[in-house]
């Protein structure tokens, strides 16, 4: 299972910080494959986790989204 935590800095110009795990994906840069290509999609969105809370993610709502090396802090 591949895990990731997204920096998202939406339309608006907020950020936060999502984690994003899928089962089927053994390698990081598979997974952020996919996160890319599912958010350039007209109706792509990607369901993850702020904290506690599940989050749903819409591709039209994300002005960028950012990927270090040791992940945001949470």
């Amino acid at each position: 299972m591949a895990t990731t935590v997204l920096r998202v800095r939406l339309i608006g110009g907020d950020r936060m910080d999502i984690t994003y795990e899928r089962p089927d994906v053994s390698d990081q840069d598979e997974l952020i494959a996919h996160v890319v290509a599912t958010l350039s999609e007209d109706a792509g969105a990607l369901h993850g986790r702020h904290g506690e809370r599940l989050v749903v993610l819409y591709g039209r709502g994300v002005a960028a989204i950012e990927v270090a090396p040791r992940g945001p802090v949470l």
